[in-house]
């Protein structure tokens, strides 16, 4: 990642930005961050949405705090919890997925 001088900026934005390819370049005032230039290239509308939200950046930073307190549930913990203990049955998944295959939908449960 780059980083720029605004007093040294020496081109439009619009150059720099033609030019980024897929780096970023941070904006600096008096050596401080004040903004980016961050290449979209193979980044989706709502990802970009995501990243920017303060509320899924506080969810994110929870989540990141939780795991290095350990506070993190196997998938084994999860299956327990979401199917009370037990499995489907194997029938129903093999039904569900020639459903899938056959009309190109997962039928409703």
């Amino acid at each position: 990642m780059k980083t720029l001088e605004l007093s040294k900026a020496s081109k439009t934005l619009a150059d720099y930005a033609a030019k980024l390819g897929a780096e970023s370049i941070v904006l600096t005032l008096n050596k401080k961050p004040v903004a980016a230039l961050v290449s979209l290239q193979g980044v989706d509308r709502e990802s970009l949405s995501l990243s920017l939200d303060p509320a899924f950046l506080r969810i994110i930073r929870r989540a990141r705090a939780d795991v290095k307190r350990g506070e993190v549930y196997s998938l084994e913990q999860v299956k327990r919890e979401l199917l009370g203990g037990t499995s489907p049955p194997k029938s129903a998944l093999r039904r569900t997925r020639q459903e899938k295959r056959r009309t190109g939908k997962r039928p409703a449960v």
